[in-house]
């Protein structure tokens, strides 16, 4: 994971997320960028979470703020997008989507939340294509359908979409394929899909009659006829929603055959063979190879040490190095939390008197938070200067919804040796914007001394971005926007250097993928701080 100078966005350690939030003029209408305020030392991607940097004494004036800035709409951006949009895109939809799970939980937000962008025209790569999508790159991961839509990957709520083209034969073209459901073959080949072709079925039943070959059928024909490249997506399941899908970009595939066979009602379907292109970057391959790692089929190829963390974390921390001898880094004692003793906010005035599993929005910790829940599905809604946590003296349990910083590891980390910027983290498992990935263990000091690389320093001025909800665009005024700078907290910093957990191992990156966010618990009648890590937006597995 890694996070950039002058952001308050970090990346977990192996290939770099473009998550730069300075978008260009001519980015589509209402383009906001990501503002990276959490605090003054909560606006750079680089030191919350990325590898700890060295820094003089004294703390470092604060610059000027950044104002979000209003992209311009542009028919030929809207048409074709590239990175910076597709990101910004991406971010505001989800903290949109966000916003409407906490507030209006099971009353279809994901439709609202799509359906809005699309009567906005907040949208990108509209204009269809055959091949690559500007600022969609192999590998990127969607947690929705309909994110791949506003982006411009794949166009239309089924699993083939297609494009016309002039000419004698008006025939489209099929351009993009979704793998999900009953119409791809369950096979693991990450090179290979086999796609059962469309028609024929009954509305509560299976195959009902004999596909014919038209409509989507003969724009797959087509494709294989003119070896057309088909882009194609990847659904897997998501373990950790309900029913949900994980869809995965797997890059250009070239349709090789064709041929029609019996379903197993007897009726023909007609089947194609898609064949991934030769020299892209691997995708879907690495899904199938961490689902091997896990099962313990096959042994992690440059596997140092099992568990990193020596049994003091929930999940193993695997130690990996694949690019020369070394053993690991220099030694330290793995602590899973920070070290706490004076660093704290004023004395609670009321606990929490919940006796229910999870804490309600009447509860006196929610109240602190405005009255709602800071966290949905696991998944942190907005940021801001504090996000109240229960602590030691609430009577609710370990499973209450509002307590993540003390509940240990979510996903399967990785620490491992990167090519030029020494020991990274990254995850087994996908990760949806807005998770949290660990908080920052250490030990409080006065200031960092010279050789100590291993430093987080909440008085760091980082460039913003923004990661809220913009009101205006679900119908609020644009003054109910909640706050994402922090002025009013206590500096301190933590040195990882001779104590520490993974968080230590996040480098800096010019364009970051994970924010740090301040969390308050109270610990015996007071409120500790604590620095903790989330997810700026999805990241792939193996992803720094």
């Amino acid at each position: 994971m890694e996070g950039g100078e002058g952001s308050n966005q970090f990346h977990a350690g192996g290939e770099k997320l473009n998550t730069q939030n300075d978008q260009n003029d001519d980015s589509p209408r209402e383009m906001v960028r990501p503002s990276t305020s959490l605090n003054a030392s909560n606006n750079d991607a680089s030191a919350s979470a990325s590898v700890p940097v060295k820094r003089g004494p004294g703390r470092p004036p604060k610059g000027p703020e950044q104002r979000p800035m209003k992209l311009k709409r542009s028919d030929a951006n809207q048409g074709t997008g590239n990175s910076e949009i597709v990101s910004s895109l991406m971010m505001r939809f989800d903290a949109v989507r966000r916003y409407l799970s906490q507030s209006r939980p099971g009353k279809g937000e994901v439709f609202v939340a799509v359906d809005t962008f699309k009567k906005l025209q907040l949208r990108t790569n509209t204009t269809k294509r055959v091949g690559s999508v500007p600022g969609v790159n192999v590998g990127d991961i969607f947690f929705l359908w309909g994110e791949m839509e506003l982006v411009g990957l794949h166009g239309v709520p089924i699993g083939i979409d297609t494009m016309g083209k002039n000419g004698v034969d008006d025939t489209p073209l099929a351009i993009s394929v979704v793998s999900s459901g009953k119409n791809a073959d369950k096979g693991d080949d990450p090179e290979t899909l086999i796609l059962t072709g469309l028609g024929g079925t009954g509305k509560t039943s299976g195959q009902a009659s004999d596909q014919r070959l038209e409509a989507t059928n003969l724009s797959l024909e087509k494709s294989l006829r003119e070896k057309s490249p088909v882009r194609v997506t990847r659904a897997v399941e998501d373990v950790r929603r309900t029913a949900g899908k994980i869809y995965i970009y797997d890059g250009l595939y070239t349709i090789t055959d064709m041929w029609d066979e019996k379903s197993e009602a007897g009726f023909k379907v007609f089947k194609f063979r898609l064949l991934r292109e030769p020299d892209q970057k691997n995708a879907f391959g690495i899904w199938k190879s961490v689902e091997q790692w896990k099962k313990g089929l096959v042994k992690r190829p440059g596997l140092v040490l099992e568990d990193l963390s020596h049994g003091a974390e929930n999940l193993k921390v695997t130690l990996v190095n694949e690019v020369d001898d070394e053993k690991g880094p220099d030694a330290f004692s793995y602590i899973t939390s920070l070290k706490q003793c004076d660093i704290t906010v004023p004395p609670m005035v009321e606990l929490c008197t919940c006796q229910s599993r999870s804490c309600s929005v009447d509860c006196v910790c929610i109240q602190r938070n405005g009255g709602e829940l800071p966290y949905v599905e696991n998944i942190l809604v907005t940021r801001g200067e504090i996000v109240y946590e229960c602590g030691d003296s609430c009577p609710c349990f370990a499973i209450c919804k509002n307590k993540m910083i003390h509940t240990g590891l979510k996903f399967s980390l990785e620490v491992f040796k990167t090519m030029d910027c020494g020991w990274g983290l990254r995850s087994w498992d996908p990760i949806r914007a807005g998770s949290f990935i660990c908080q920052y263990a250490g030990e409080i000091i006065e200031k960092a001394g010279e050789e100590d690389g291993y430093v987080f320093d909440t008085s760091r001025v980082y460039k913003p971005f923004e990661w809220n909800y913009e009101p205006e665009l679900i119908g609020r005024d644009a003054s109910e926007k909640v706050l994402e700078r922090i002025d009013g907290l206590p500096a301190f910093v933590i040195s990882a250097k001779e104590s520490g957990n993974v968080a230590r191992f996040i480098n800096h990156s010019c364009s970051p993928n994970v924010f740090w966010q301040t969390i308050a618990r109270e610990e015996k009648g007071v409120w500790c701080l604590y620095i903790g890590f989330f997810a700026m937006k999805h990241i792939p597995p193996l992803t720094s």
